[in-house]
């Protein structure tokens, strides 16, 4: 069901030349039907700009559902290259997760089916394709993804009419080259859009309003604050509600990251004021600040951008009359948090930030990369991790570049370490990691596990994660383990795991169909035969794969592993 926002959008459409702030469509129920589409837009004079959305042209609706609903959400890919859907900050079954693993061909729909366990808060939706993301969300397709809880939060005194006083404001910053077209790979980021419009303006209300705030941008940090210096209360990061605001003049939020804030506007009719970026204050190295890297490691072009490291209006908001039944003042308290425990906590990982040699004569650059972790590229063919299902990790992240990486990990919240090694009380799902510098979060892997399909971690900033700046990660069920010598239906396979060789031997006088698949899916090996068959496994990746076995009555699969 659409949920009408006339109010807004029609505004939109008769003051258009006024970049009026639209506040994208809502969609809500339990059934979902979204197609990933290509289009047109014009953004400069009469030129025809090649974009994509989601149910349109550019950017995508605003889902809103309820905790513990079962949902299905039906994607079907309208372009004519490969696309994914990643629910960002849902913790979810990774079949279901919308990684590089789960493709959606051209003409095909993707229809992952879950039920919503996240606490209430402000997730997105965008595409996480290997190779293709910073193109596909450059080109406008992403979303927001906004669950509400009808126990805990309604409980609450809060802002929560969408569009009126609770209002999205999806902030990115975009490069175009000379013919007006949609550029990637490049530092000229230099168009700042709000819920998809350059120079965006908002009439709001002199009450309390809530803003939901998403750096959907695929480089760039912001500096929120507003143009008179005013106290705002932050009440939520990425994974929901804080246990009490936090009183702020500046919030920064690095790609991916999301805030939702509180405004009191109630003294203020008739006034002007606007949202902007304090980029003069951002820290060396982040992306977006005055200067990265150092000496011959920096990046080409970044001084030529003039957003980088200046000060520069995001959204300009005139103050009107309140809304009956407004919300006038800020809460108290929130909703109670109970951080991991660091003696819960069996294992310890490393991921190192790293620039990885292409070739020797061509040192990489540590300002620009290419970067990796842990000495590696992403190997879509490749597990790096592989972690128990129901434990608790601490995961250190250690930069040794040049640029500050906001790393995100797809499946879990988690709470970050603080300098005095106490979990911080609060959930996220992405951390921006400076230069030389170290961050601990401790988090719990629990729910679902896979032996076959993996979740991805990798650096936010987009060109990064295209390059390779990413790993995958198996959660794993122990209690269901891999058979050694299997044997099924008159078939013995053996030795599993294996290493160099793998032998299937029949003992009954019929023909068996037997096939072996990859991770992806693929199927690298097959044969039909009523002999014995010696498979040299020598160049199998190492990892698991899955065994078919048909015969004439029957057809069974089983889990091996190469060693």
């Amino acid at each position: 069901m659409i949920l009408a926002v006339s109010m807004f959008l029609g505004a939109a459409n008769i003051l258009s030349a006024q970049n009026l702030l639209p506040i994208p469509p809502a969609l809500t129920g339990k059934i979902f039907d979204l197609k990933v589409q290509s289009g047109k837009k014009i953004f400069y004079d009469t030129t025809h700009t090649p974009t994509s959305g989601i149910n349109g042209v550019w950017l995508g609706l605003t889902i809103i559902v309820n905790k513990d609903d079962s949902i299905i959400l039906n994607v079907k890919n309208e372009l004519t290259e490969n696309t994914t859907m990643h629910w960002h900050g849902l913790h979810v079954a990774p079949k279901n997760d919308g990684g590089p693993h789960q493709i959606i061909e051209p003409g095909k729909t993707w229809s992952p089916t879950f039920k919503l366990r996240n606490n209430a808060g402000t997730f997105w939706y965008h595409p996480h394709g290997a190779g293709i993301t910073e193109q596909q969300v450059s080109n406008g397709i992403a979303g927001m993804f906004i669950i509400r809880d009808t126990v805990q939060e309604i409980k609450l005194n809060l802002p929560r009419t969408y569009g009126v006083d609770d209002i999205p404001l999806i902030v990115q910053t975009k490069a175009f080259d000379n013919l007006k077209q949609l550029a990637i790979a490049t530092n000229l980021d230099t168009a700042i859009f709000v819920n998809g419009v350059m120079k965006a303006s908002l009439k709001t209300h002199a009450q309390v309003i809530r803003f939901r705030l998403l750096n959907g941008s695929s480089l760039r940090t912001f500096n929120f604050g507003f143009s008179n210096n005013q106290n705002f209360y932050q009440i939520a990061t990425d994974g929901g509600l804080l246990e009490s605001p936090i009183t702020m003049n500046r919030l920064r939020l690095s790609p991916g990251e999301r805030a939702e804030i509180l405004v009191n506007y109630t003294k203020m009719e008739g006034t002007d004021v606007s949202l902007l970026s304090f980029s003069s204050e951002l820290e060396d190295g982040i992306y977006g600040s005055k200067n990265i890297g150092k000496g011959k490691d920096t990046i080409p072009d970044y001084k030529a951008n003039f957003l980088n490291g200046d000060d520069f209006n995001l959204l300009k908001i005139h103050v009107d009359y309140p809304f009956p039944n407004a919300v006038k003042n800020i809460p108290t308290s929130l909703t109670p948090i109970t951080p991991y425990k660091i003696a819960d906590a069996t294992k310890n990982r490393t991921i190192i930030f790293d620039t990885i040699r292409l070739l020797a004569f061509d040192p990489p650059n540590r300002a620009e990369g290419p970067f990796g972790m842990n000495n590696k590229s992403f190997d879509i063919d490749s597990i790096n991790e592989k972690i128990n299902l129901n434990t608790t990790e601490i995961w250190t992240l250690i930069n040794k570049t040049l640029v500050a990486h906001p790393f995100h990990i797809h499946d879990v919240q988690f709470n970050v370490i603080d300098k005095k090694g106490v979990p911080q009380k609060a959930w996220k799902d992405v951390v921006l990691v400076m230069p030389d510098d170290t961050v601990k979060f401790i988090t719990r892997f629990a729910d679902f596990a896979d032996n076959m399909t993996p979740y991805m971690y990798h650096c936010h900033l987009l060109h990064h994660e295209d390059d390779g700046m990413m790993g995958s990660f198996l959660v794993r069920d122990t209690t269901v383990g891999i058979q050694q010598n299997i044997k099924e239906n008159g078939v013995t396979i053996y030795p599993n795991p294996f290493t160099d060789e793998l032998n299937i031997n029949t003992t009954q006088n019929q023909k068996y169909s037997v096939a072996i698949y990859n991770l992806l899916g693929q199927k690298i090996y097959a044969s039909s035969s009523t002999l014995n068959i010696k498979l040299e496994t020598l160049n199998f990746p190492k990892g698991l794969y899955i065994l078919e076995l048909k015969s004439n009555q029957n057809i069974t699969y089983k889990r091996i592993i190469k060693q």
